[in-house]
């Protein structure tokens, strides 16, 4: 009779198991939450806020009335970043669930802004000094056959090449320490590129705020990730946050290719 109890029990561990894995790896699609943005100086509503579920990885934008909507459950984090305003955090709760309409008020940041130039290429049609006026970028991306993408060693020295192949053979520790013990940060690179509003507020964003929030990365790592990449000082510098993006994610992928050849 004990023997008996003994495999019914063992039988029904590994169910119980099971059962409670897969509880906690299904992940809450939670409901739509609506809200509006607005200044907490005026009162005024803010258009074209940005809005990312940081647990979801879900974005979406402010409309003309400063409304929005966004896929949320209790407990996520939803980042909210605009030009000239101090980007928040804002924790969904119960009672946000429970009314379902919230205000949420940004601070308008106190600095003002240099001036910048930008001044236009005047060509002539000449062919001759045209090809003087028009400005010559020094940052190449290096090939080489079996790898997706491209690597920047920064100009056509000789320098750049074994830079670019120094980062092929030789994957920093900067690089393992960043992918290989942040999954599920690195998941979320995925995300953020299927998602459509995350990628098109992105394309406009130079900061690096939105990436350093999902990520959890600093500033200095998001450069030092690139620059382990071989991506020029230029690139890392006037790239918007959608290149950043697709560059992290490239060379995550093949760090990974070279990461599974090396064990």
């Amino acid at each position: 009779m004990k023997t008996l109890r003994l495999l019914i029990l063992l039988w029904l561990l590994p169910l119980g198991v099971t059962g409670q894995e897969t509880q906690e790896t299904q992940e809450d699609p939670g409901t739509i939450i609506n809200g509006i943005v607005i200044n907490d100086a005026t009162d005024k509503v803010l258009e074209n806020v940005n809005i990312v579920n940081l647990n979801k990885v879900l974005g979406t934008t402010t409309d003309a009335e400063g409304a929005f909507k966004l896929r949320a459950s209790v407990n996520d984090t939803l980042f909210f970043s605009y030009l000239g305003f101090r980007s928040i955090r804002v924790r969904v709760t119960n009672d946000w669930l429970k009314y379902d309409h919230i205000k949420v008020k940004m601070t308008e940041l106190g600095i003002a802004l240099e001036e910048v130039v930008v001044k236009p290429v005047q060509l002539t049609g000449y062919v001759e000094v045209d090809a003087k006026i028009i400005p010559i970028y020094d940052d190449y991306r290096y090939r080489i056959a079996g790898f997706g993408g491209g690597y920047e060693g920064g100009n056509t020295q000789p320098g750049a090449v074994t830079k670019v192949l120094s980062a092929l053979f030789n994957p920093a520790d900067f690089l393992y320490n960043v992918f290989g013990k942040r999954p599920k940060q690195m998941r979320k690179l995925k995300q953020m590129k299927r998602d459509d509003e995350i990628r098109n507020l992105l394309q406009s964003k130079f900061d690096r705020e939105t990436l350093m929030a999902v990520l959890q990365l600093e500033k200095a790592d998001i450069d030092e990730i690139l620059n382990n990449c071989s991506y020029s000082v230029e690139f890392i510098r006037t790239a918007n946050d959608l290149q950043i993006l697709d560059a992290i994610s490239e060379c995550y992928e093949e760090y990974r290719i070279l990461n599974r050849e090396k064990n």
